[in-house]
Parts: structure tokens; C-alpha cells; sequence
């Protein structure tokens, strides 16, 4: 009996190393050792709890998302008080745009969390977000932020709260206790270069210092140079500016993946499924003229005309939402890890309209408030745009349109977060600039008066009148207030957090030509397939 009981012991003692091992191993970011001790471990024990917490973290560090979804669902079935996982299962849901599952996880989580792991607080604070309720969230990413004073991302994700929220002096606050823990860290001196326009040098000094004392990590090297190069252009150092968004760029393009030929292949696939009578053949959709959608590149003013649409009473900011391409996903059973593939596009054609759009809409429904239009405001939509036609045909559909050049060194000189992996080379963003506007050329002849184009620079010069077309084409009365949009105090989830709260300005008209050396390539290439005239 001793014996057996001391055998016993020992195995469990042994499990615990290896568990002890994995755990140090993923903080190392050795994933296969780590991934070996799981499985070491789930052979001898397959509900061992820790163990399936592990793959999910293994699963987040890989960027697996649905094996992470599917251990931390393990672990709240073993064992259905488990904060940690709940908290992590909420977010990868909300991620992924299963609402209603995100709500039920993230109300786990709450009822469960006990305010003793600021860690815990964090991704709860984050899962808030990602579901639209920024107010709430800021106030757990506070809780976790008091809670571990020294944890640096914590209290950057505070700041990065408090900034969506229009609290720019706390965010400013943040963000130098920040740095005076950790004077290295590139993504606070990032986000603290976009709150205010830079007077002097004093800041790039500091970020040069690191940037030429050090060996930094690529991610790191990217944050820094953007924040560098968006103060350089506030003191109109053009050149230098130019250098430090050039060597961002190639360091954010060390981690990111853009398949130029699968690229194409997507929109030719939009091309050649998509037609007039592809629309004509469909059923009828979800009867509803509740969405209103804005779409086309980023940094084209899509957040300018959306503050002015979401300033009238009747309409209501949902933000950029997933939701859509997610419907479509869902109901066409697609598992490819891309976001756009011609295998999804074809397997889509056939769905059942009046489903998908269904499923859209209930998929929203926590997140387009009580009033009676909202706005989706994610601009790859304009790939979705004939299965939105055909989903919801009373919705409205707003198209931004801005200079090519304009719009391509907008976006080079922009960090994102996931999305727009080709913005990061200047010919791959040429080459996916001229997809995108043959597409919506194409989308125009086949779908004439299904969308509204927009020009960018019209709204900049002149709001109300702009203002007026647009809100007359959602058929709605005019109110002042839309032409007062910069004084809105609702949350900004978009990398014009801080300028849109600010007037309608033109000085970013025809910036490009600040470097229109550097932006050869990009010309050479747009002037080639005739999207714009050549100059010389």
C-alpha cells in the first residue's frame, strides 16, 4: 500500500515537471518543446487541465487560433471555474465574430474572476472591446493596469483604451510612466507620437538613441521608426520622414504574410463568379435596410465620412466588423487559414441569400445599438460587395474614393495591426491598388446605382455639402450635427483615433508629392495599367 501510494507520487510529481518544463519553454518561445511536453503529458493523463490550458497558450503564441478555441474549451469543461480560460476563450471568439459564444464566455469569466490576476483583467478588458462595449472594457484594462503597475503591455493596452475614448491627456500620462519603467518600449513611444503634433526633436532624438544602440526585435524596430517618421512629417522633415517609414516597413515586412499570386488569383475568381446574372439568379435576401456598409481602402477617409453618418440620431456606430466575411465563412464551411482565397469566393456564389444575410444580422445584433440604421465600417468589404447586394439588398453601401498616390503613401506610411499585409512593400501595395480599383471599375458596370463613390478630398474641402449627398442617399433628413462630427465622444477602433476628433482638414491632399522620388515604383506601376496619366 505504501508502495503503490509512493509510485503514485512520484508520477505526479514527474507530470508536474514536465508541465514546469513546458510552461518555460513557451515563455522562451521554444513551441515544439513545449508542444512535446503536452503531448507527453495528455498521453499519460488526456483531461489533465494544465495541459490543455498550455496548448491553447501554445495555440495563441502560434497564432492557431482554432486549436486555442478548442483547448480552452477543454479546460472550462474539466473545469468550469477556470478564469484564465474563459477570459482567453471570450476573445478568440470575439475575434473570430461568434458573438453569442463570446457573450456566454466572457459572462463565464466575469462571474468567475476573482480580481486577483491583473493578466486575467487584461484579456477580459480585451474580449470587451473586440465586442464593441469600449467603456467597459476601459474600465477592466484600469482594474488590471492598478493591479500590476510595472506590467508594461498591460498599462500600454490602457492607454491604447483611453485613446479610442478621446482621453488623450490620461493616455499621454500613461504612456511616460510607461516609458520611464521602460524607455525602450516601441509601441509606447508610438502610440505617444500620434497623440500630439510634434514641436521639436526632443522625442526622435530618444527613439534614434534605440534605434542606433541596440539590436531591437523587428516588431519593436517597426513601432519605433513609424512613430519616428509620423513626427519627422509634423516638422516637415520630408527625407528623414520617407528613411524612417521605409525601414519600418521592411522590418514589419519580416513578419508578415502577402502571397502576391494568391492575391491575384482571389480577385480574378471575384471577377469571373461574380457577374450581373450571378446577382439576377439570386434569392431574396434578408429584408432589412437597417446596415449601412463603407468600404475601400484604408486611409481614404473612411472614418471622416463614417464620424459624419454616425453624428445623426438614427444611426449608430458599429464599427469594423468582421461579421460579414464571417457569415460567409461560416455558411460556406470554409477552414482555409486565409482571410480571401478563390476557393472561398467560388463556394460562397452558391449560398443561400436570405440565410446569409439573417446570419449577419443576428450576428450584430449586440453590436448595432437601439437605433435604426448602424454602420459597418470595414473597408476590405468592398470584396463582399455582390454578396451584400445579394444578402441585404436594402442595405446602403458607401464607396471612399481618394488619389491613387495619396491613397498608397497613406497607407505605406501607416502600422496596422493584422490586416493589409501587402501596404508593407511599396510594389506589392501598387499591385494590390491596381486589383482593387479594376474590381470596383468592374463592380460599377455590373452593379450601376448599388453603391454611392465618395470622393475624399470633396468631403475635405467642404463637409456639410458632402455631408448633405451622403445623408440624402441613406435617405435620411439633415441635421447639424453631422457637420459637427469632431464632436462626437464616441470610441474611434481605427488608426484615426486621434485626428478624427479633430475638423476636417486638407492638409494631407497631394502629400505624396513630398516624395515623389521615393513613390517612383509605385508610379511607374500605376501609370503602366493606366489608373493614372503620366506627367512628364
Amino acid at each position: 500500500m505504501t508502495t503503490t501510494s509512493t509510485d503514485n507520487t512520484q508520477a505526479k510529481l514527474t507530470l508536474q515537471d514536465v508541465i514546469a518544463r513546458g510552461f518555460r519553454a513557451l515563455s522562451l518561445g521554444q513551441l515544439d518543446e513545449a508542444r512535446g511536453c503536452c503531448m507527453a503529458i495528455l498521453k499519460q493523463q488526456p483531461n489533465n487541465e494544465q495541459a490543455h490550458f498550455l496548448v491553447g497558450l501554445i495555440g495563441l503564441a502560434s497564432n492557431d487560433r482554432e486549436k486555442a478555441i478548442l483547448a480552452f474549451g477543454s479546460v472550462t469543461r474539466l473545469n468550469p471555474g477556470h478564469v484564465a480560460a474563459w477570459a482567453h476563450l471570450a476573445k478568440l471568439l470575439a475575434q473570430s465574430g461568434n458573438i453569442n459564444r463570446a457573450d456566454h464566455a466572457l459572462l463565464m469569466a466575469v462571474k468567475h474572476e476573482r480580481g486577483d490576476i491583473a493578466e486575467v483583467q487584461d484579456v477580459i478588458a480585451s474580449s470587451y472591446s473586440l465586442l464593441g462595449e469600449n467603456q467597459t472594457a476601459n474600465e477592466w484594462f484600469q482594474k488590471a493596469a492598478v493591479k500590476a503597475p510595472d506590467n508594461l503591455p498591460i498599462s500600454v493596452n490602457f492607454a491604447n483604451s483611453q485613446i479610442y475614448l478621446g482621453n488623450t491627456d490620461a493616455a499621454s500620462s500613461q504612456l511616460t510612466k510607461v516609458l520611464a519603467l521602460a524607455p525602450n518600449n516601441g509601441q509606447a513611444h508610438w502610440l505617444l507620437s500620434g497623440l500630439v503634433k510634434a514641436k521639436d526633436t526632443h522625442h526622435i532624438a530618444a527613439i534614434e538613441n534605440i534605434l542606433t544602440s541596440q539590436s531591437i526585435p523587428a516588431q519593436a524596430e517597426a513601432f519605433l521608426c513609424y512613430g519616428a517618421g509620423k513626427e519627422c512629417e509634423d516638422l516637415e522633415d520630408w527625407d528623414r520622414a520617407f528613411r524612417y517609414f521605409e525601414r519600418g516597413a521592411k522590418a514589419r515586412r519580416k513578419l508578415v504574410s502577402f502571397d502576391n499570386a494568391q492575391e491575384d488569383e482571389t480577385f480574378n475568381s471575384l471577377k469571373n463568379t461574380y457577374t450581373e446574372q450571378w446577382l439576377a439568379s439570386q434569392s431574396e435576401g434578408c429584408d432589412t435596410d437597417s446596415p449601412i456598409f463603407i468600404v475601400g481602402q484604408p486611409r481614404t477617409g473612411t472614418t471622416l465620412v463614417e464620424r459624419i453618418i454616425t453624428s445623426h440620431s438614427q444611426v449608430h456606430s458599429a464599427g469594423e466588423l468582421m461579421h460579414f466575411g464571417n457569415a460567409v465563412r461560416r455558411q460556406s464551411n470554409y477552414d482555409g487559414r486565409e482571410r480571401f482565397s478563390a476557393s472561398l469566393f467560388e463556394s460562397a456564389a452558391s449560398l443561400d441569400s436570405k440565410k446569409l444575410g439573417a446570419a449577419y444580422m443576428a450576428s450584430t445584433a449586440k453590436l448595432r445599438g437601439t437605433s435604426p440604421h448602424f454602420v459597418d465600417k470595414l473597408p476590405y468589404n468592398y470584396q463582399n460587395l455582390p454578396l451584400i447586394l445579394a444578402a441585404l439588398p436594402s442595405a446602403k453601401i458607401i464607396h471612399l474614393v481618394r488619389d491613387p498616390m495619396d491613397v498608397c503613401f497613406s497607407v505605406y506610411k501607416q502600422l496596422f495591426a493584422d490586416a493589409y499585409p501587402h501596404s508593407y512593400d511599396l510594389e506589392e501595395m501598387a499591385r494590390h491598388f491596381v486589383r482593387y480599383y479594376r474590381l470596383m471599375d468592374i463592380w460599377r458596370q455590373r452593379f450601376p446605382g448599388r453603391f454611392l463613390d465618395v470622393r475624399y478630398e470633396a468631403v475635405a474641402a467642404d463637409v456639410e455639402t458632402e455631408g448633405r449627398r451622403v445623408i440624402d442617399y441613406l435617405q435620411l433628413p439633415w441635421e447639424e450635427a453631422c457637420a459637427n462630427f469632431h464632436q462626437q465622444t464616441t470610441a474611434v477602433t481605427t488608426a484615426s483615433a486621434v485626428q478624427v476628433r479633430q475638423p476636417a482638414h486638407t492638409r494631407s491632399i497631394g502629400r505624396w508629392r513630398r516624395y515623389e522620388k521615393q513613390l517612383q515604383p509605385v508610379r511607374d506601376i500605376l501609370i503602366e495599367e493606366n489608373i493614372i496619366a503620366d506627367e512628364r
